[in-house]
């Protein structure tokens, strides 16, 4: 099977050359759905990833994580992620979503903070883990015929991503996402350029950093001084899905108009997935949309009651 990774570079006689930078929606647990996965691909994603998928779920309890893990060809190319702790769950969570889902790749979390999937072992922490985490790299790419990336933080604990990547670095990791915080940031705080750009030099796979960019201004300073071939977009999409538009051009402008279709847009097609559920689901999506109006409180105050697409337009005066 094709490396989907590899329309991204193009080899030369001695070396890989990359194209221009490409843009990711990074995976974000409740929020990369496929209604949300599809409005970015609009705007130019390069690649989306799903919600984080639990591997032990895909074990004991499979349908709702492969009925979540569900895509649209409009998607494409789309990777799965998925997390966990356990070697085994790994080895029949690929196959599983491999078979029955069909992505264009896997990725493995390294990278997530979160207290809740700390204690179970997995996300961040597993970084500390160097022998458990190269035996789910290994579980991983031996049950797939897919492309195995990796999302990892600048640093947890004592080992950074230079010591991780070290660590597993003879094993076939097509992509690596890094964050370029430390667990202990979690999502703020300064971004460490200079540990994306030790890895860019000595990691052989794509490189692809992740956090802190919010518009061209910082895409552009990411991109220079890591080095990175690409950049994954995660809260700076939240509410500004043609982000990935933005960060291309920098005098890009949307109107508070454009904006409301784009809403509509968005919740209609939620809808479409989710029935009632959809509506429901995507209230934190519609208050992101109004950051910065003139009355955004007051409009929050109202999307976080609406039912239905009516309700919607009622509070957009649309």
């Amino acid at each position: 099977m094709k490396d989907f990774w590899s329309s991204f570079a193009e080899a030369t006689e001695d070396k890989i050359k990359f194209k221009k930078p490409f843009y990711c929606l990074a995976p974000m647990a409740g929020i990369t759905d496929s209604a949300f996965r599809q409005i970015c691909k609009e705007f130019g994603a390069d690649v989306v990833y799903s919600e984080m998928a639990s591997a032990t779920a895909l074990v004991y309890n499979p349908q709702p994580t492969l009925e979540m893990l569900r895509f649209s060809r409009k998607e494409k190319p789309y990777v799965v992620q998925l997390f966990g702790s356990n070697p085994e769950h790994f080895a029949t969570a690929t196959k599983l979503t491999t078979k029955k889902i069909k992505p264009d790749g896997i990725d493995i979390n390294f990278g997530c903070p979160v207290k809740k999937v700390q204690k179970q072992g997995a996300g961040a922490v597993l970084m500390n883990d160097l022998k458990l985490s190269r035996e789910i790299i290994e579980t991983t790419i031996k049950n797939t015929d897919l492309p195995v990336s990796i999302k990892c933080r600048s640093k947890v604990g004592n080992v950074d991503a230079l010591k991780f990547l070290d660590s597993v670095k003879d094993l076939d990791i097509k992509a690596v996402m890094i964050h370029g915080r430390t667990l202990s940031q979690g999502h703020s705080g300064p971004v460490d350029f200079e540990i994306i750009k030790k890895v860019r030099n000595h990691f052989g796979g794509i490189i692809i950093a992740n956090g802190g960019v919010r518009d061209y201004k910082t895409a552009q300073e990411m991109l220079e001084k890591t080095g990175a071939n690409g950049i994954g977009i995660g809260q700076g999409a939240l509410g500004e899905p043609w982000a990935f538009r933005e960060f291309r051009i920098s005098n890009f402008e949307f109107r508070i108009d454009d904006i409301k279709k784009i809403v509509l847009k968005h919740a209609k097609l939620a809808h479409k997935l989710k029935g009632e559920q959809g509506i429901i689901e995507m209230r934190k999506h519609l208050c992101w949309y109004v950051a910065g109006w003139s009355n955004a409180s007051e409009i929050r105050r109202e999307f976080v009651k609406v039912e239905n697409i009516n309700e919607i337009k009622e509070v957009l005066n649309f």
